[in-house]
């Protein structure tokens, strides 16, 4: 039976309640569709303010999991450490609530269309491409921007796991947009390397 992405989410939450997840319980659990999701729960919390030493760790394993979409695997690996990584129950209240609030506003948008596209084997590889991405600029040091890729990500997450082409093909070029804006920065610091440290001191 096909779950919806916040249906899948309810089903976790549900389990939180009576012991921790692990990374390597929610991969167990939702196979395939573990890529989008683990992606989603990584990048989420970058949308608010971060506790301090987990950008870094959650960026890197965001990273690791859409590479290896790019070589095309299906069955998503974590090393054990991060695998037996423990959400520590609030932090995973709080994840897994806000993340089922955005997909129930997203999946009103969303369903399956153009099948071709989103089913198609290079369509998962090139999704795994534009996370990766969008991962790389979401670790850049820049304040206050980690919002933007993260919406660009969360939507690929979403429309992968819906197999919306239409939504695909638009997270592509909010993909090419964030990279435009990531671009102007870098070249507006090029142009004055003193001009961001001083507008966010």
């Amino acid at each position: 039976m096909h779950l919806r992405f916040s249906q899948e989410i309810k089903s976790l939450l549900e389990r939180l309640s009576s012991h921790h997840l692990t990374l390597g319980d929610i991969l167990a659990e939702t196979a395939e569709r573990g890529f989008s999701l683990v992606i989603a729960l990584l990048v989420l919390p970058f949308l608010f303010p971060m506790p301090p030493g987990l950008a870094g760790p959650f960026g890197a394993a965001c990273l690791l999991v859409s590479v290896q979409m790019i070589f095309g695997r299906r069955s998503p690996w974590l090393p054990k450490q991060i695998a037996r990584y423990k959400f520590p129950r609030p932090f995973a209240q709080l994840i897994l609530k806000n993340l089922q609030r955005l997909t129930k506003v997203v999946e009103k948008i969303t369903r399956p269309r153009l099948k071709k596209i989103a089913r198609n084997p290079w369509t998962w590889r090139l999704n795994g491409l534009c996370i990766s991405w969008l991962t790389i600029l979401l670790m850049l040091p820049i304040p206050f921007t980690n919002p933007i890729p993260t919406i660009g990500i969360l939507l690929l997450a979403v429309a992968t796991i819906e197999a919306d082409g239409l939504l695909i093909c638009i997270g592509y070029i909010i993909t090419a947009l964030i990279t435009s804006f990531f671009a102007f920065i870098g070249y507006a610091v090029w142009l004055a390397p003193g001009l961001l440290p001083s507008i966010f001191k």
